[in-house]
């Protein structure tokens, strides 16, 4: 059946729930109903409206390790700027690098990884900078921020109801 978006108390999209959730998160007292659709669910003694946005009374705050480690979320950090030379490029012409290498115990973690040209890449090597003679331009640390929200939405037509509520980085087309 239908899907509902919940946005937290700062209308921010957290995630689509099913409308079973929704309907208990509002008999609870936890969300109010924003949007609707025009079904309704009947129960014995009562109907109610199917929701469409729902949004919570109280703030939810994302755990910082919500951040996941990715290659895009390195990216992101990094502003796709490769961390020795300073150039920007587009993901696909980057990597990422362990500042540490592996070989000599460098851990695999949002401290010791960059993003990284190919040409950087190869000059540095197995090396550290130092060794390398090459200057880090940023000291690498986890984000405490998202570098881009993202939450995918697997419909063909998203609803009407949402469009006032989503954060689009594409035209839309009516």
């Amino acid at each position: 059946m239908e899907q509902v978006l919940l946005l937290n108390i700062t209308y921010e999209p957290l995630k689509v729930i099913n409308w079973k959730r929704a309907i208990n998160l509002f008999l609870l007292g936890k969300v109010e109903v924003l949007e609707e659709y025009g079904k309704e669910i009947h129960s014995v003694s009562f109907s109610i409206k199917l929701p469409s946005v729902v949004r919570l009374l109280r703030m939810v705050k994302r755990p910082r390790s919500s951040i996941k480690f990715s290659r895009q979320n390195i990216y992101g950090r990094d502003k796709c700027r490769c961390q020795y030379c300073g150039k920007k490029f587009p993901s696909e012409e980057l990597t990422y690098d362990h500042v540490i290498p592996k070989s000599r115990g460098g851990k695999t973690k949002w401290s010791n990884i960059v993003t990284c040209c190919i040409s950087c890449n190869r000059k540095k090597g197995g090396q550290t900078p130092a060794e390398a003679r090459m200057r880090l331009i940023r000291k690498p640390v986890r984000p405490t921020w998202l570098p881009a929200v993202r939450i995918t939405i697997g419909y063909t037509e998203v609803p009407n109801s949402w469009r006032d509520y989503i954060y689009w980085n594409i035209e839309l087309v009516e």
